[in-house]
């Protein structure tokens, strides 16, 4: 088989594996997300247990894209893709990881009275959600505009957790005996905060693959 026709079916192969990680964690990120609406402890338990799925997706990933630089020593755009697809799966499992903490939080609120700020953190994890399937796309489809947009879903959840932070010290402020349970919604709401950064990182990978320059977005 012509060497050029088996390089381009293996990074085909490897992007499929991209998706089908970037799939998997805003599924859990809905589940996460469910479990904290619900109070379902199982289906937030059921995230926790995907979690060592998704970091060996990631270690698989990298190792094929590895293997092709090795193999096949590219150069120029297939370079990038390749140093792109490991910006990329680190990403993802970041935001794996912040989805964890989101599931283990909706176990922990599930004990406690129900708190106006909760919307805002269903609200952000709603985003969160919506841009690893932008991101992703703009990835798979190689479109460093459709990136850019993606990278502008941050600053919606910028502005809840800005919101929240408000809300919380506000109440801290007014019940004292609040606090340790304030505490744990503002944790929740950095967990989420930082999956949005996250996207944003790859969404500046893709621009990196696309045009070739290290543009940052949301600073």
């Amino acid at each position: 088989m012509d060497t050029r026709i088996l390089f381009n079916e293996e990074l085909e192969r490897l992007r499929h594996g991209i998706l089908r990680m970037a799939s998997t964690v805003a599924e859990d990120l809905d589940k996460a997300l469910t479990a904290l609406r619900t109070s379902d402890k199982a289906l937030a338990r059921e995230v926790r247990a995907r979690d060592a799925e998704v970091n060996a997706m990631q270690i698989a990933l990298e190792d094929e894209a590895a293997i092709l630089i090795a193999t096949q020593q590219p150069v120029a755009r297939d370079l990038r893709e390749l140093v792109t697809a490991f910006k990329i799966t680190s990403n993802l499992e970041r935001m794996g990881d912040h989805t964890v903490h989101l599931a283990k939080a909706a176990v922990k609120l599930s004990k406690e009275p129900a708190f106006r700020s909760a919307k805002r953190l269903e609200r952000m994890a709603e985003i969160g959600r919506e841009m690893i399937h932008a991101a992703v796309s703009a990835y798979l489809t190689q479109d460093a505009k459709a990136a850019r947009e993606a990278a502008l879903l941050d600053d919606l959840i910028d502005r809840e957790h800005k919101s929240l932070t408000e809300e919380i010290l506000s109440l801290m402020k007014k019940r004292p005996d609040l606090v340790k349970k304030a505490v744990r919604l503002l944790n929740t709401s950095v967990f989420l905060e930082r999956l949005g950064d996250h996207g944003t990182n790859i969404c500046e990978a893709v621009i990196y693959l696309v045009e070739g320059v290290h543009e940052e977005l949301n600073r």
